[in-house]
């Protein structure tokens, strides 16, 4: 790199595809599909190759796609982690006894789904962060360059249309 400056991706793609494959697979548990890994490599090598100028050490290489890898499996995760959290509330919905109360929560669920499918991608993703990811009213605010009087009166008026779509559909609620 330092005689041209440039990064010869090919190469370095031939060179270090096996030792990212390598990376995904110890981190991920085995957690990904084919496509996911194929996904991440790929994105690794075209981080890798947009922030080239950066590198000022060949012998680096490896431990910048590395730190790139981590932080994709990262983002990756967490995406698997809101289909993981679903799965698992309805393993718990399975392991209850009272069929009619599975088929109530189910049904409840589909109006929330519908209902956040209606609503501004803003919206829906306020939600999710807050509900599904855990996050607080001022980390969302941040990633969102938003206010925190915003999130929480988009999260208030949330709530407020899931209650009325709930009540809607037959399912009366407190809060």
């Amino acid at each position: 790199m330092e005689e041209n400056k440039k990064l010869n991706i090919e190469e370095t793609i031939n060179n270090y595809s096996g030792y990212i494959y390598t990376i995904i697979k110890n981190l991920s548990n085995n957690k990904l599909s084919n496509e996911d890994i194929e996904e991440i490599i790929s994105d690794a090598f075209f981080i890798l190759w947009k922030k080239q100028e950066r590198i000022q050490d060949k012998s680096k290489i490896s431990a910048y796609l590395a730190g790139i890898v981590k932080n994709l499996l990262k983002q990756k995760q967490r995406k698997i982690k809101f289909d993981d959290d679903i799965c698992e509330y309805e393993n718990i919905l399975a392991c209850n006894e009272n069929i009619n109360e599975i088929l109530e929560r189910q049904q409840e669920t589909q109006i929330i789904e519908k209902s956040l499918q209606k609503m501004k991608e803003e919206d829906r993703e306020i939600f999710k962060k807050f509900y599904y990811a855990g996050k607080k009213v001022k980390q969302i605010a941040e990633e969102l360059n938003i206010t925190e009087f915003k999130v929480k009166t988009k999260l208030h008026r949330i709530r407020k249309k899931l209650r009325k779509n709930l009540c809607e559909g037959g399912y009366e609620h407190g809060n």
